[in-house]
């Protein structure tokens, strides 16, 4: 393999920290307008966006309480959160800085812009909720703005796949959390399944993979849980759905030599995935069957780890 291990790393974990922002941000802002939307008497509250990032013990070590404030500054701003935006936007920062030979001169200033973006305003951005919108739009359309001039500008060669992989690896593994948490989430308050509060439940999760307008188009249907789930983790064209994303892997790690090992590891996820029914199953059920998927997921990582980094 011509590229050496380190630059692979490093473009692999860009991928992931620009997938990882980009998502973060997302999800702050749909949970903020999922909280308009619910009736007072539903406390869902902040507490679910640290268990969707798995950081809530973090969390607890620095503050007391789960509220609004809290949890925006702490997934937000604050670099004490390894999965925090500002913290993904230092590391990819300092990544791409570290192969700025490999990536296009445009992208690298792209990142370090946002950066200087996200570090100059993240105070003003949590006191005032109108504020904060526009500075996560701002930084989810910065991404997209890097990912089209990477997609379009970059040869697309060993170095692009690795950055492909750390992307999709990242996307799968955040679809997964937001159905896992999301789906848990308002059943305890859900008694009648044609209460209108399930279907603003599950336009959440569309909305949190910006899913919504792709789920309506294919579906032509109201928002049920079964359909949703089908379409998040079967549907093989939406680029966010678990099934594309593992054969955006499956496409990217054909091209890199050695990767009969790694191939063989994300057959095991492809068929767990395949295999399953998840519309199916029973809420404790489904828990089960994401858990399981999300460790095939890590195993998938490591195995990609040793082969390559």
């Amino acid at each position: 393999m011509s590229m050496l291990s380190r630059v692979a790393n490093n473009i692999y974990w860009l991928g992931r920290y620009l997938e990882r922002a980009e998502n973060t941000a997302r999800i702050v802002n749909v949970n903020a307008n999922l909280l308009l939307d619910l009736p007072k008497n539903v406390r869902l509250g902040w507490t679910p966006l640290l268990e969707i990032m798995s950081n809530k013990e973090i969390f607890n070590e620095y503050y007391d309480t789960p509220n609004e404030e809290n949890v925006t500054a702490f997934l937000i701003t604050d670099t004490r959160n390894p999965s925090s935006i500002i913290s993904s936007l230092i590391a990819a920062r300092e990544n791409a800085r570290t192969i700025r030979e490999i990536i296009p001169r445009e992208a690298w200033e792209q990142i370090n812009s946002i950066y200087l973006f996200a570090k100059e305003q993240q105070q003003e951005q949590i006191k005032n909720g109108r504020y904060r919108h526009n500075y996560l739009n701002k930084i989810i359309q910065a991404q997209q703005a890097i990912t089209g001039n990477l997609s379009g500008t970059m040869t697309h060669d060993e170095g692009y796949d690795f950055l492909c992989l750390g992307r999709n690896i990242e996307r799968a593994d955040m679809t997964t959390r937001i159905i896992d948490v999301r789906s848990a989430t308002l059943l305890p308050y859900i008694d009648n399944e044609i209460t209108p509060f399930e279907n603003i439940q599950w336009m959440s999760v569309l909305k949190s993979l910006t899913g919504y307008q792709m789920y309506r188009r294919q579906m032509r249907l109201r928002i049920k849980r079964e359909d949703v789930l089908r379409f998040l983790l079967h549907d093989d064209k939406f680029p966010r759905a678990v099934k594309h994303t593992l054969l955006q892997v499956q496409t990217f790690l054909t091209n890199l030599p050695n990767s009969e090992k790694a191939l063989q590891e994300l057959k095991v996820v492809q068929h767990q995935l395949y295999e399953a029914k998840p519309e199916t199953l029973k809420q404790d059920k489904l828990h089960e069957f994401i858990d399981e998927l999300q460790k095939s997921l890590e195993s998938l990582h490591n195995t990609m780890s040793e082969a390559y980094f």
